[in-house]
């Protein structure tokens, strides 16, 4: 195996899968009695949820009717409790959207 000249070398796939070492983890290098180890931190699975739950959330949103669709999360929460109506004359302000 050999190094680039960016200091960049491949981990073997069969390291890496018995490392659980997938795309989007984080590792941390050492130097150990001379020798580099490289240490698994974090996994990327932590992103790859959000992504999917964003992508579940999107397609929640999509089949909800018009009137459902404008109204933040809060709203839609509240309304599910059954705290207050919602309705598309009361909606709050949604998070994140400009």
């Amino acid at each position: 195996m050999f190094v680039t000249e960016k200091g960049q070398v491949t981990i073997p796939k069969d390291i890496r899968a018995a490392a659980g070492v997938l795309p989007g983890s984080e590792v941390a290098f050492s130097l150990e009695a001379g020798k580099i180890v490289i240490r698994k931190i974090s996994s990327g699975l932590k992103a790859d949820r959000r992504t999917k739950l964003r992508a579940a959330a999107g397609k929640v949103r999509k089949s909800m009717s018009p009137e459902f669709r404008q109204l933040g999360a809060d709203d839609i929460m509240a309304f599910l409790r059954g705290e207050v109506p919602a309705t598309p004359a009361t909606p709050s302000k949604k998070r994140g959207s400009r």
